[in-house]
């Protein structure tokens, strides 16, 4: 789950080279753009590997109760079978065994319970990292299209690099407060 990495550093040194040798003021403020969208790209970038991360290591966790919860759950099999064969043979269980059997039902609960404790927390960190990964992408999409308007002189593209961080803005917001 972890966040694809675009290298748009060559974008940035060419939108800068030309912005100090164009004699349109709005070029410079291309560069101004694609620094400041690189800056938001790097945090949203930083955020949503904290989420992914958090998400598996709470998924491994999650696991690791589940994997207990089933060996519990063997043992307590394996405590009920010994009692149905003592009882065949009109015998009980050991007051230990019958404690254990208590046991291990009780922990296997309890296993369960934190497992689906760690999935909703995974689910939850999950859900914040996929509008953090839109926003980066539109982050660096805003940054090549920014490249493209000062290598084609069009000032038009500039106000889609614009658009695209104003897009990958809402998604950062949206990530952060989800």
């Amino acid at each position: 789950m972890g966040t694809p990495e675009v290298p748009l550093e060559h974008a940035h040194e060419t939108i800068e080279h030309h912005a100090h040798g164009s004699s349109e003021p709005w070029v410079m403020g291309v560069a101004l753009t694609a620094a400041i969208l690189a800056a938001l790209a790097a945090v949203t970038a930083l955020c949503a590997e904290h989420f992914a991360n958090e998400a598996m290591l709470e998924r491994i966790e999650e696991n690791d109760k589940w994997n207990e919860s089933q060996a519990d759950s063997i043992k307590e099999k394996l405590l009920d079978t010994k009692k149905i064969v003592l009882n065949g043979m009109n015998k009980e269980l050991s007051p230990e065994d019958e404690k254990k059997l208590r046991d291990d039902a009780t922990k296997k609960e309890e296993n369960r319970a934190e497992a689906k404790k760690q999935h909703d927390l995974s689910a939850a960190h999950a859900h914040k990292h996929l509008p953090l990964s839109v926003g980066l992408t539109m982050f660096q999409v805003g940054i090549a299209i920014g490249a493209i308007s000062v290598l084609t002189k069009r000032r038009e593209f500039w106000f889609v690099c614009l658009a695209f961080g104003v897009i990958g803005v809402g998604f950062l917001i949206l990530g952060l407060a989800s």
